[in-house]
């Protein structure tokens, strides 16, 4: 029988929360019309791995994240869980084409929300156009995810992870190396087994990922909560985009 391996709370390394590349994300719903032209949301404060809803509950909701950082998962019968997809600043969820939620929203950190009664958006042509933005958005971010789970290997997978974290860094539009030294420290308040479900992983393989990683000079593990990038584009080369 093999040993338990602790599932300690492990932080992924610069000045944000791990989010998608610039180029797949429009800017944040404005809220600056008129009372008249759209419903007004609610405004909430979301503790940290809190749920805003299960999958199953009635969808007569949506939520537009304004700061933090939230999970989407799906269980399967036997208690299997696949993190279908990692939300930030900006990110619209709820939407759902059926009369209850396929998955269930937990924060990763405390976060804030505004929730839109649902009926009411459906009613309001402007705010449902400015949703289609972020849901266009967002579908490409789930194509990219589609081929991280199908085709990119272990190594590969934790490599991708790691950039998604480095903001303005490995998509369409990256900046390039910075001057005077190309690292970075990522942050996410993600357990090993939480990123090892958004991945398709398990536990012991991603820790193995970042043991290699770290083994190359890649990156250093400084604490518990943190990952230090030494070569940002030397990572970026892992990820099989290129």
């Amino acid at each position: 029988m093999k040993p338990a391996i602790a599932q300690r709370s492990f932080t992924v390394a610069v000045e944000s929360p791990c989010r998608l590349p610039t180029s797949h994300r429009p800017a944040a719903v404005q809220t600056s019309h008129r009372r008249d032209e759209e419903p007004q949301g609610q405004r909430q404060r979301v503790g940290q791995h809190a749920h805003i809803f299960r999958e199953g509950d009635r969808a007569d909701r949506l939520y537009q994240l304004v700061d933090g950082a939230v999970m989407l998962y799906k269980l399967l019968p036997d208690g299997r869980r696949q993190v279908v997809e990692l939300l930030s600043a900006g990110d619209v969820f709820g939407l759902s084409a059926l009369p209850v939620y396929d998955c269930s929203s937990e924060t990763l950190v405390a976060s804030n929300v505004i929730a839109y009664e649902r009926a009411a958006v459906e009613q309001s042509p402007e705010l449902l156009r400015r949703l289609s933005a972020h849901v266009h958005a967002q579908l490409c971010a789930l194509h990219e995810h589609a081929v991280l789970l199908g085709r990119k290997s272990a190594l590969e997978r934790v490599a991708t992870f790691v950039m998604h974290c480095v903001p303005g860094r490995g998509g369409f539009d990256c900046a390039g190396p910075r001057c005077g030294g190309d690292s970075a420290v990522v942050r996410l308040g993600m357990t090993r087994q939480e990123i090892a479900d958004y991945l398709g992983l398990t536990l012991e393989t991603v820790s193995r990922a970042f043991s290699e990683l770290r083994r190359r000079g890649i990156i250093a593990i400084d604490k518990q909560e943190e990952v230090r990038v030494h070569d940002v584009c030397r990572i970026c080369q892992l990820t099989g985009a290129h």
